[in-house]
């Protein structure tokens, strides 16, 4: 059997090291348009392996999850990984805030998520010295970790198993041939018996070349981040309570594993899928975000929140502002610019932001049609599930 996989960010990778556990004589090939794996999202994410907090219990979200940051753990410890418990803590500001930091400790606690417990803020300031609210939730096992170092480890393993990687390879076309898929580039096609897409921030695109459906479609939110100056403000992962609205979890402060610590991200929308500078715009991007009926009905419900996010991104005290409702010691000469990241956001035609991974399946073509946070911390286990499901 000759199996394809589009896309070599952790997601794509993870699938085809599955797929060489359980299918050792297939031949599997990874395909991907740039010259280096984790290019896109996995090399620009926030590094955070999300314990499972705030997702809907017994959603697919929260399972793969819980199963995916063990998996997560196990590997980067036999790989020699880093992979840091520092703990996280969702700060309740206000007494407004108590009621939702109430509903994310019963989520959690259903979802199985290890150590939890209620701060009070005396309580906060011992864990996090600078941080203030009126309670807190704290999940010691939220991890900090190297996700494009495991991407790369991923692709060594596929690679050790036989498999290939092809770069530089953009699927301009996939063709059914007789049961059987056809994918070309510009210049080349292969053949494959079975084709599994996780095309990241292109996964819309690449699913309808294969014949699947126009929604949800994909809108890219670039996600802007500032770097302490002085990252001994900040022990671990500060968070505020989110808005239960979006899938967005609001400027927070992120340790990172070389000692770092960032602060945001906000979202914006990006005017380029791989748009992760303000002045990146591509046309045929912008044409399809505006011209999806989801988008229309997202910005009309949405706008005021919209506005906000692109007032933030403007003006760098209106950033540093929210970040020190919960960091009061914070201030503007602490931060400096850091590079940014772009969400594959998929919405579908009603508006409605798509928050549970979303997976189809057409013939030969399965395709990953979301795969949002937690998608890195929960890789091994999406691949364990999507080759189970099509492929058992």
């Amino acid at each position: 059997m000759r199996i394809g996989v589009v896309g070599a960010g952790i997601l794509g990778l993870a699938v085809a090291r599955r797929l060489g556990e359980v299918r050792p004589g297939a031949e599997i090939t990874v395909l991907d348009k740039e010259d280096r794996v984790a290019a896109h999202q996995t090399g620009h994410n926030s590094g955070v392996a999300h314990a499972g907090l705030y997702y809907a219990p017994g959603s697919l979200k929260a399972t793969l999850c819980r199963r995916g940051i063990g998996m997560l753990r196990e590997y980067c410890a036999d790989r020699g990984l880093p992979y840091e418990e520092c703990g996280k803590v969702v700060v309740a500001r206000t007494s407004r805030e108590l009621d939702p930091l109430l509903e994310i400790e019963k989520r959690a606690a259903a979802n199985g998520v290890p150590g939890l417990r209620r701060l009070t803020a005396a309580e906060l300031r011992e864990v996090e010295p600078n941080a203030r609210g009126v309670a807190a939730l704290h999940s010691p096992t939220t991890a900090i970790v190297d996700f494009p170092a495991v991407a790369r480890a991923y692709a060594r393993d596929v690679t050790d198993a036989g498999g290939e990687l092809r770069l530089g390879f953009e699927v301009v076309r996939i063709t059914p041939r007789g049961g059987r898929v056809a994918v070309a580039s510009r210049d080349e096609e292969l053949v494959f018996d079975r084709l599994v897409v996780c095309a990241g921030l292109q996964s819309d695109r690449v699913a309808r070349l294969a014949g699947d459906g126009p929604g949800p479609a994909i809108i890219p939110f670039r996600g802007e981040y500032y770097r302490l100056t002085r990252p001994d403000l900040v022990r671990g992962l500060i968070y505020p309570v989110p808005d239960p609205r979006y899938p967005f979890l609001g400027v927070h402060f992120t340790r990172r594993v070389d000692g770092g610590v960032d602060v945001g991200p906000n979202a914006v929308l990006a005017l380029a899928r791989e748009g992760y500078r303000r002045r990146d715009v591509n046309l045929r991007d912008l044409r399809e975000t505006l011209a999806w009926p989801g988008f229309g009905a997202l910005a009309r419900q949405h706008w005021r929140t919209g506005a906000k996010e692109v007032y933030g991104s403007l003006f760098k005290h209106a950033f540093v502002k929210e970040a020190r409702s919960f960091v009061p010691s914070l201030r503007a000469s602490d931060v400096a610019p850091a590079p940014a990241g772009v969400r594959a956001q998929a919405i579908d035609p009603d508006g409605s932001l798509v928050d549970d991974f979303r997976i189809s399946r057409l013939g030969p073509v399965t395709s990953v049609r979301n795969a949002p946070s937690p998608g890195a911390t929960s890789s091994l286990a999406i691949a364990e599930h999507i080759v189970a499901e099509a492929f058992g």
